[in-house]
């Protein structure tokens, strides 16, 4: 087999360690892609559309209900943990192992493997999903050809550790900036220091008391933190100016806009002078009384959680597409310079869901 093709016949960790080894760091996915839509167009059963690097392939067997299963291509950076390494234990290491090639490699063992499935089926496979929202694949899809997502349900293959995950908890970066006077450190009495007046900020957080909803009786936890701090000019300089980044996960029963009012309200009085917010995607609520969720669920068996991550449920949640997480993966272990999955695992939820679509 060439370094630039996929077989889709081989078992399915197999194929995760395969997909590992195709780096397609964010931004980066473009050889995967290829390889990705060579091997699908392969498949008689199936209709393929790309959209930059994103792949899409549907059947159309005219069935009554349509589901769709997607997931990212892209990995974090590399951090020393390519090629896959798979150990006598039976775990497969490497980056992207667990988010999400392993549930990656589900979906094209499915594609290739159910050319007749009881409901028609949509693959999604794309990039830019470990950045910045803007550029977000999916996103990108939803906007220039909505009509390729349709679906009456969704299925993330983001990492569930083999467990359905309702939702997703909303995302929201705000950057708050305060001003000072820059001085000489040595006559500091003669400016005013950025840094020191970022102080309450620091101190809200650190007070914060999160939120912990239950929705459909899966109980989410918020989180307000900092995740960055700039500031300082040189080693004899006051700073005249601070940054401090805040994070705002929050529950699904918040909107967009409540989320930002509710930042707002923590930090009110606080020696503020710019709320710049830098990223947002909102939650999805976990729709786990739809039919297809509620089949879904009793198919592959086990108990929903709550997705306390971010993820592009929230994308279909916007289409009015019900979904899911639902992949082999350890969320714990997403992103880790040790990344690795059980590779006993990827079978598993691949033979999960070919129960459900053929039975």
């Amino acid at each position: 087999m060439a370094e630039t093709e996929l077989d889709l016949a081989s078992d399915a960790a197999d194929l995760t360690a395969r997909l590992v080894d195709f780096p397609s760091e964010s931004g980066n996915e473009k050889p995967l892609a290829d390889a990705i839509e060579a091997a699908l167009r392969t498949l008689p059963h199936l209709t393929v559309d790309r959209h930059g690097n994103n792949v899409v392939a549907r059947t159309h067997l005219g069935r009554p209900e349509r589901v769709v299963l997607a997931g990212h291509i892209d990995t974090v950076p590399i951090a020393g943990n390519v090629p896959s390494r798979l150990d006598e234990e039976g775990v497969l290491w490497g980056c992207g192992t667990c988010d999400m090639k392993s549930g990656v490699a589900v979906q094209l063992r499915i594609a290739a493997t159910v050319p007749e499935p009881n409901r028609d089926l949509t693959f999604v496979f794309y990039d830019n999903e470990e950045v910045d929202a803007r550029l977000n694949g999916l996103g990108h899809v939803a906007e220039a050809h909505p009509d390729w997502l349709a679906g009456d349900f969704a299925v993330l293959l983001e990492p569930s550790d083999g467990e359905v995950e309702g939702g997703c908890q909303g995302t929201l970066r705000v950057k708050l900036r305060t001003t000072g006077e820059r001085a000489h450190s040595a006559r500091s009495w003669m400016g005013a220091n950025a840094i020191h007046a970022a102080a309450p900020i620091l101190e809200r957080l650190a007070a914060y008391e999160p939120r912990r909803p239950v929705i459909d009786g899966l109980e989410y936890h918020e989180g307000l933190n900092a995740v960055a701090v700039e500031g300082g000019v040189a080693g004899n300089v006051i700073p005249d100016a601070c940054t401090v980044t805040v994070n705002f996960r929050y529950a699904p029963d918040r909107s967009e806009e409540e989320a930002v009012a509710h930042v707002r309200e923590v930090f009110e009085g606080c020696p503020i002078d710019e709320f710049v917010i830098d990223d947002h995607s909102p939650g999805a609520l976990p729709g786990l009384s739809h039919p297809a969720a509620r089949a879904f669920i009793e198919a592959v068996g086990g108990v929903a959680r709550p997705k306390f991550g971010w993820t592009d449920v929230s994308r279909f949640s916007a289409l009015g597409v019900p979904a899911v997480n639902y992949g082999p993966g350890n969320p714990l272990l997403a992103h880790k310079r040790d990344e690795r999955v059980l590779a006993s695992k990827i079978p598993d939820a691949e033979r999960r869901l070919r129960e459900w679509l053929t039975g």
